[in-house]
């Protein structure tokens, strides 16, 4: 792969990776390669959330993300949205997405310019909010979009129907409606299934349901889901996107849910193995597992 330019994003407040991202700045530009660095900072409640700034361009090749999950999430709606590859590097968290250790990182980036890294795509999700007709918030997000009630509210209904189809009222703290890539996030805390990341569908799991017979359930990705407050739920209520964008949301709006025209692109590490990742961050295994992931 012939590099024109390429991006590095860093974790906010992060020593190490911001370390680590000057030097491969500099490994970049040694290679005559133009290089744009950007720290990826947190991001708080919203009043009228749309894109998010970024002084990376469209046209660079591809980005490296030096952080955590949450860093890739950020990176993936301000520019992979826009079929930027992205290589995630992990600094120590989970890593679910963020699935290259630092040391293996230079290693990896050889393989991107020899054109030997397998690129795999992600379902993203478009989040519309309608208030009085008229539409009032536009994100996009790759692991989840979540409707929750704020600290001291009561149990929130939320009228849900699929394709113009009524499907039920959940009577629940909240609802995580999230693709098969974020099924580990959010989802799963909630008792939500998990799902092999490049698989087309999305996934409505209720928080806390007040009914038990509540479950989650999937459906396909061509589905346009529409949540609307019910009557008795007079309270504010959050909409997040992917757990760092708040928006305040109130009874009479309505959250049009359906699948991007836009994908995520994701460099695969090499010997990458979904099942394996989940066998180490899950711990999944039994006594004869081991902390390397080997059986």
């Amino acid at each position: 792969m012939l590099f024109r330019s390429i991006g590095i994003i860093y974790k906010h407040n992060h020593k190490a990776a911001k370390s680590e991202a000057e030097k491969l700045e500099a490994w970049f530009r040694k290679k005559g390669i133009p290089v744009y660095s950007e720290e990826m900072e947190a991001k708080e409640q919203m009043n009228w959330p749309s894109e998010e700034p970024t002084s990376i361009p469209k046209t660079v090749d591809c980005v490296v993300v030096l952080g955590g999950d949450g860093t890739l999430l950020g990176a993936a709606r301000r520019i992979g949205r826009y079929g930027v590859p992205i290589l995630g590097v992990n600094m120590g968290g989970l890593g679910f997405l963020t699935d290259v250790p630092v040391d293996h990182l230079y290693t990896v980036i050889e393989m991107i310019i020899n054109g030997s890294l397998e690129i795999e795509s992600r379902v993203m999700l478009e989040t519309r909010v309608q208030r009085v007709k008229n539409e009032i918030c536009h994100f996009h997000v790759l692991n989840d979009v979540v409707i929750n009630k704020s600290t001291l509210a009561r149990i929130i209904d939320l009228d849900v129907s699929i394709n113009g189809e009524f499907l039920t009222t959940f009577r629940a703290d909240g609802l995580i409606i999230a693709t098969p890539t974020g099924s580990t996030a959010y989802n799963l805390s909630a008792g939500g299934p998990v799902l092999y990341p490049t698989m087309e569908t999305i996934i409505l799991t209720p928080i806390c349901p007040f009914a038990l017979t509540n479950r989650p359930i999937i459906v396909p990705d061509s589905a346009e889901i529409q949540i609307e407050m019910g009557k008795e739920s007079e309270e504010r209520v959050v909409l997040t996107f992917d757990g760092q964008v708040g928006f305040d949301l109130y009874y009479g709006d309505r959250v049009i849910i359906g699948k991007s025209k836009e994908k995520i692109n994701l460099f695969k590490p090499p010997d990458y193995s979904y099942f394996k990742i989940l066998r180490t961050k899950l711990r999944w295994g039994g006594s004869h597992y081991n902390s390397n992931g080997n059986d």
